[in-house]
């Protein structure tokens, strides 16, 4: 039985059970965005196609050996595919050149990925400066900015591209990406222009005038930062629309041209032949609209994570 006599300095100090409770640290927009994206099935399969077509576009040579422009009318001319041949060049058939439409299809991707990137670069980067001095600023700076931007917003994109290509005696990637930025950029503007005018009214900005903090620094310190979400969103799901663009113009022969190899050209060479080769024209347009439903997902995920409203 134990001893119920022992006095408090005879009973060992029992060790402290509870500790304090440690805060949380308070994460921001693009923390707790990345924090719920990496949750969301539909992200991970978007990045994980929009990676590998990455990877395919800079080096398509780690995925076949086969020249892509390389043509045998005389073995090959629209020879059906073998699909027991994993990754060799009669895997998804021949064109009607002879040409290896599997390595035709891993090349392809470059020149839309390039005209993909740097569209929405070209457009983002130019449509948030347009946007952010018209927001900012207001005034007669708005109204000359707000309406240079329904000017260029009433030309059609796909005539006016169609237009700006006709003035190049070749065209080139780098062409097709000049045009489509310079009628691209006004929806970007816009989107900016909205955000930037909401967020210039938030507290932090009217005590950093307060403050004394320069144009520049509230600009791109205090502003930039809050308002860049729906450009963010807006440019991921352009993107796959820029693909596709590119590839009706190369389809309609007004785009890309010989020997750069492009999707909309080989889609353009096969549709001749749809009813003798339909397999020439179903790869190359099936990279394209996979190409294209990765990028809209990935929109779709980002524009979830980042708008409160839909938490």
């Amino acid at each position: 039985m134990p001893d119920l006599t022992k006095t408090a300095e005879e009973t060992p100090a029992q060790p402290a059970v509870v500790a304090a409770a440690k805060p949380e640290k308070a994460r921001s927009l693009g923390s707790d965005a990345w924090h719920d994206l990496r949750r969301k099935p539909i992200f991970v399969i978007s990045a994980l196609l929009i990676l590998l077509l990455i990877v395919i576009a800079i080096a398509p040579g780690l995925f076949t050996s086969v020249d892509p422009r390389a043509g045998d009318l005389r073995d090959h001319f629209h020879t059906p595919p073998n699909y027991s041949h994993f990754f060799e060049a009669d895997w998804f058939g021949y064109d009607g050149q002879g040409r290896s439409i599997y390595a035709r299809v891993l090349y392809g991707a470059r020149a839309s990925v390039v005209v993909g990137i740097c569209v929405t670069l070209g457009t983002t980067i130019l449509g948030g400066i347009f946007g952010m001095l018209a927001g900012y600023f207001g005034g007669w700076v708005d109204t000359i900015i707000s309406r240079i931007t329904d000017i260029f917003f009433g030309i059609p994109l796909l005539l006016g591209s169609l237009v700006i290509l006709n003035a190049f005696a070749t065209r080139t990637i780098w062409s097709v990406v000049f045009a489509l930025v310079a009628l691209g950029w006004t929806q970007m503007t816009r989107v900016m222009r909205g955000s930037v005018i909401t967020v210039k009214q938030a507290d932090f900005v009217t005590a950093a005038k307060a403050l004394g903090a320069s144009t520049g620094r509230i600009m791109f310190r205090h502003i930039l930062p809050n308002a860049i979400a729906p450009v963010i969103v807006v440019a991921t799901i352009s993107l796959g629309g820029y693909i596709a663009l590119e590839a009706t113009l190369s389809f309609l022969g007004i785009g890309l041209q010989d020997p750069t190899i492009s999707w909309g050209i080989d889609i353009d060479s096969a549709q001749k032949l749809i009813r003798t080769a339909p397999f020439a024209l179903f790869f190359p347009a099936g990279m394209l609209s996979i190409t294209v439903l990765a990028f809209i997902m990935l929109g779709d995920a980002v524009r979830d994570a980042l708008d409160p409203k839909l938490r």
